[in-house]
């Protein structure tokens, strides 16, 4: 009796995974399925694309923007300066690490409240702070952008809420990350968990809203997004044994499991193809 239950469980565990896998693609087919309006599976390390679809879709990509906004703060900022927060800053709707006029954080805090809390006024007051206003800041971000062939990207803020001209690709968000996380700060950011801090003597905690990184064992960021217009968007990033897969899911309602089946799909094929490649 304990055997059959033994031989019941295994069955029910490998029914699981191969219910996981089958979620993104269908087995010796090399076509995949996720249930997001737009998707891809990147490779990194090799430019690689694993899985695409609707992947040169222009979209709306919500608070995955500020994956640019983070990325340019660290190009052009000493993360230790500080920075008096502006009143066009205070009161942005949506997420915020609730900023008043006359605040004063380090650039470093605001990259943290960025890229953990999604903070809207946070990522206001870096572009007041290297740009001067909205406009100047989103043409740093849309020249960016250019540079690392995202041509199917147009950045109107540095938060992302809705504007009809503020979208971008799976394909081109899978190229900015890949460019961001070659920077070692933006990848020690995303990939962190919980940061503290003090505004005026008084501590702030924020917490990483991406789930992947509790989910998954080899992740290391990167980005959530959410509007009523967008759906939920997700920018995910993984590594193992060398390989480093990004995985980009734009208005998909089930994304936390879409990427963990990606992020298998990716490295069975990846790291198979390289010890092939090997031998």
């Amino acid at each position: 009796m304990q055997d059959n239950r033994k031989t019941a469980l295994l069955v029910l565990v490998l029914a699981a995974m191969l219910f996981s896998l089958l979620t993104v693609f269908a087995a010796g087919s090399g076509r995949a399925k996720t249930s997001a309006k737009a998707a891809i599976l990147y490779r990194a390390d090799t430019g690689e694309v694993l899985y695409e679809s609707n992947s040169e879709a222009r979209l709306p990509m919500a608070s995955t923007t500020k994956i640019m906004t983070a990325l340019i703060a660290l190009e052009r900022c000493d993360l230790r300066s500080e920075v008096t927060i502006p009143r066009e800053a205070a009161g942005i709707e949506g997420s915020s690490v609730y900023l008043k006029e006359g605040d004063v954080l380090t650039v470093r805090d605001l990259i943290y409240s960025v890229l953990l809390q999604s903070a809207n006024d946070a990522a206001t007051a870096l572009a007041y702070e290297i740009s001067g206003d909205i406009r100047g800041f989103t043409d740093l971000m849309n020249e960016r952008a250019l540079s690392l062939g995202a041509l199917d990207t147009h950045f109107d803020n540095p938060h992302g809420l809705d504007s009809s001209e503020h979208y971008t690709t799976a394909r081109d968000l899978a190229i900015i990350t890949a460019a961001a996380l070659e920077n070692d700060l933006f990848r020690k950011i995303c990939s962190t968990y919980k940061y503290e801090f003090f505004i005026s003597d008084s501590p702030r905690v924020v917490v990483n809203h991406n789930k992947l990184l509790k989910r998954y064992p080899d992740a290391i960021g990167v980005k959530t997004g959410y509007t009523k217009k967008s759906g939920r968007c997700l920018v995910g990033a993984a590594e193992r044994e060398g390989v480093r897969l990004i995985t980009v899911t734009l208005s998909d309602p089930c994304d936390w499991r879409d990427h963990e089946a990606l992020f298998d799909l990716g490295f069975s094929l990846s790291i198979t193809d390289k010890k092939s490649t090997a031998e």
